[in-house]
């Protein structure tokens, strides 16, 4: 386990207003089990990608889930691959098993789709293989709440046209959250009467080929909120954390890099009634601590 970093959140302040969110909390507090970019497939080593081996890294990382008794699991996309040339049948066969492994956690559990999870099927395809507990099966981007928290999953597998990523018609490097789901997300949002954390697969929190191509737009939904704590996400093997405008983006280190149980990557997130959100990172994944009431005013 890597040493733990603090993170120390800077509030700007605009015409003597702060934009960082300023709610109360309910003093509830809860953990949850994380994962991501397991790209679990049947196929040979490629760019240091172990893909068969991440079955057994998921079984360790369940297994803990399972021991700490957290609140639920999610994984936030990639969560299979294929073969190349892929086969449809062996690709759902790779989705079977990995989401069988997955279920071995006994609790609620949720799915983020990543454009690795619709290279070689329909979205519908991959929903229809997976659970989302309590969340109907049609729905690619959902809320769902626990705690005292409203926890907030979008789909950014949407080219720059609007057209849903399906069956290998996509560009990693086209990546968009469109309109109609923008809209949802504001509603959402201003309906919550609770702190709201989201989570999506592509990053949010930048520009560049890994990051979702309107972050700017949605970003400005997020912080104009005045609810959402912090953004998980996935995509970008390597991970990484900052605070932007009061809001915490941690991006969680790829499981599938690297060969054996050492070069897995998972974590457990605890979110305190004060806003204080630990990430305690197995394995690779690193470790950090953000504190929303101690804030800074940058003018």
């Amino acid at each position: 386990m890597n040493r733990r970093s603090f993170i120390k959140n800077s509030a700007i302040f605009i015409g003597g207003l702060s934009i960082a969110p300023s709610w109360p909390f309910t003093g509830n507090s809860l953990q949850f089990g994380w994962v991501t970019d397991i790209h679990y497939a049947l196929a040979p080593v490629k760019w240091g990608r172990y893909y068969q081996e991440n079955i057994v890294k998921l079984k360790e990382a369940v297994h803990l889930f399972n021991e700490k008794k957290v609140d639920f699991a999610i994984e936030t996309g990639d969560f299979k691959d294929q073969t190349d040339p892929p086969v449809e049948h062996e690709t759902l066969e790779y989705l079977k098993q990995v989401e069988a492994e997955f279920a071995r956690y006994k609790g609620s559990r949720y799915h983020v789709l990543g454009n690795h999870d619709v290279d070689s099927l329909s979205k519908s395809q991959f929903l229809h293989q997976v659970e989302n507990t309590g969340i109907d099966q049609d729905k690619s981007f959902y809320y769902f709440e626990k705690k005292g928290f409203r926890f907030v999953v979008l789909d950014a597998c949407f080219k720059s046209d609007g057209k849903e990523y399906d069956h290998d018609n996509f560009d990693y490097r086209d990546t968009n959250i469109p309109e109609q789901e923008l809209e949802w997300l504001s509603v959402v949002l201003k309906d919550s009467t609770s702190p709201v954390i989201v989570f999506v697969h592509q990053r949010l929190d930048g520009e560049g080929d890994l990051f979702i191509n309107n972050s700017k737009k949605v970003r400005r939904v997020l912080e104009e909120s005045n609810k959402v704590v912090a953004v998980f996400q996935g995509h970008d093997h390597k991970g990484g954390a900052q605070v932007i405008n009061g809001v915490l983006y941690y991006t969680l280190k790829a499981m599938v890099e690297g060969t054996g149980k050492e070069n897995s990557s998972y974590a457990i997130v605890t979110i305190n009634a004060n806003g204080e959100v630990i990430v305690e990172g197995y394995r690779k994944a690193e470790n950090y601590e953000y504190a929303p009431n101690k804030q800074e005013a940058v003018v």
